[in-house]
C-alpha cells in the first residue's frame, strides 16, 4: 500500500511517500480500515518533532506553524508547531505516551474510512461499516491505567497509508451525511474539547469561555458547550472573528483589541465565568482564574 512514513525525529523532509508499505493484518480484536482521509493535527507533529520528549524545556512559537487541518484555523493555539524549541536528545521518550518512538512510523491519529476485515474476537458486522478511530489507545485489560495509554498513530501506526489496524473497541460506526474529508477532522480535536467539557461538569446555563476559538479544539469546544446549553464566549483573534461568528457562539471577545483580553470577557458577561476552556495559555492565565467565581473551573489541553 501506499503510505506516508516517518523516518526520524525532525522537520517534515522525515516523512517519505512509499509505495511498497505492507497492509497491515488485524489481530484479536483489532480492526482492519480502508482509509478515505485522514487528518493532521498537534499530535502528529509534536510526535515528529519530538516535542513529548522530557528534554524539551520549553514551549512552541508561532514561528513556521503546521496548521492542523481540523482547524477552522489554528493560529490562536500555541500548541504543536514545528519548532524546535528546549534542545536534547528527543529519541527516548518523543511518543505521546513518553515511550521511545518506534521507526519507522506511520502517524496519523485521524482517519474515517471502512472496515474491510476484522480479527478474531470482532463481530463481522463491523465489516462495511464506515467508521472513525477514538486515538487514545487504552490497554484492554486496565484501561483506566493512563500510564499504560497510547495515542493512534504515535504508540502505534495510524492512518497515513491507504490501510490502518486500530482495536476494535476503538473503531466506532458513523452515520452521517458529512464527507470523508469533514469526518477526519472530529476524532482528536473533538474527543480532546469533549474530555475537557466533561471534566469541567458544564451544564445548562453555566457561562464558559473558550480560548483559541478559532483551532481545532476550540471550535469543537463551541459546538459541544453549546450543546449542553452553556452560554458560550468565544475568544478569537481579530481575523478570526468572522470564521468563529458562523459557529454560532453566544457572544464573542476580540482579543487584546483596546484593553486586556481577560479585562475584555469580564465586560462582555458582567462579571464572572463559570469555566475557562484555556487552550492557549501564555501571559492571560492568571487572570483567567481570577475571573473564575467561586467555584469556578478552568481546564485545558
Amino acid at each position: 500500500m501506499r503510505a506516508a512514513v516517518l523516518v526520524g525525529i525532525g522537520g517534515p523532509e522525515m516523512l517519505q511517500v512509499r509505495d511498497n508499505v505492507m497492509v497491515p493484518t488485524p489481530g484479536d480484536g483489532e480492526a482492519l480500515i480502508a482509509v478515505a482521509a485522514c487528518g493532521m493535527n498537534n499530535t502528529d507533529i509534536n510526535t515528529r518533532t519530538g516535542w513529548y520528549s522530557r528534554s524539551v524545556t520549553s514551549g512552541t512559537s508561532d514561528d513556521d506553524s503546521d496548521d492542523d487541518d481540523s482547524d477552522v484555523d489554528d493560529d490562536d493555539d500555541d500548541a504543536g508547531n514545528d519548532d524546535d524549541s528546549g534542545g536534547g536528545d528527543r529519541t527516548g521518550d518523543s511518543t505521546w505516551g513518553g515511550s521511545a518512538l518506534s521507526l519507522p512510523r506511520i502517524q496519523g491519529a485521524d482517519p474515517c474510512g471502512r472496515v474491510v476485515a476484522v480479527g478474531s474476537g470482532v463481530d463481522n458486522a463491523l465489516i462495511g461499516e464506515r467508521v472513525l478511530v477514538d486515538p487514545w489507545i487504552r490497554d484492554a485489560a486496565d484501561p483506566l491505567n493512563r500510564d499504560l495509554a497510547g495515542y493512534f498513530g504515535s504508540e502505534c501506526d495510524g492512518g497515513f497509508g491507504e490501510y490502518a489496524v486500530a482495536p476494535a473497541a476503538n473503531v466506532h460506526p458513523i452515520r452521517s451525511e458529512l464527507s470523508d474529508v469533514e469526518l477526519a477532522t472530529f476524532g482528536c480535536s473533538w474527543s480532546t474539547a469533549e474530555h475537557m467539557l466533561a471534566r469541567s461538569q458544564v451544564s445548562s446555563g453555566q457561562t464558559v469561555v473558550i480560548t483559541g476559538a478559532s483551532g481545532g479544539v476550540g471550535s469543537a469546544g463551541i459546538g459541544l458547550a453549546k450543546r449542553r446549553g452553556a452560554h458560550v464566549v468565544a475568544v478569537v483573534s481579530e481575523s478570526k472573528a468572522d470564521a468563529v461568528l458562523a459557529l454560532e457562539p453566544s457572544q464573542v471577545v476580540v482579543r487584546g483589541k483596546e484593553q486586556s483580553t481577560v479585562n475584555a470577557v469580564r465586560e462582555a458577561v458582567g462579571g464572572s465565568v463559570d469555566l475557562v476552556f484555556d487552550v492557549v495559555g501564555g501571559e492571560d492565565f492568571p487572570g483567567w482564574l481570577d475571573l473564575l467565581r467561586r467555584g469556578g473551573r478552568y481546564v485545558t489541553a
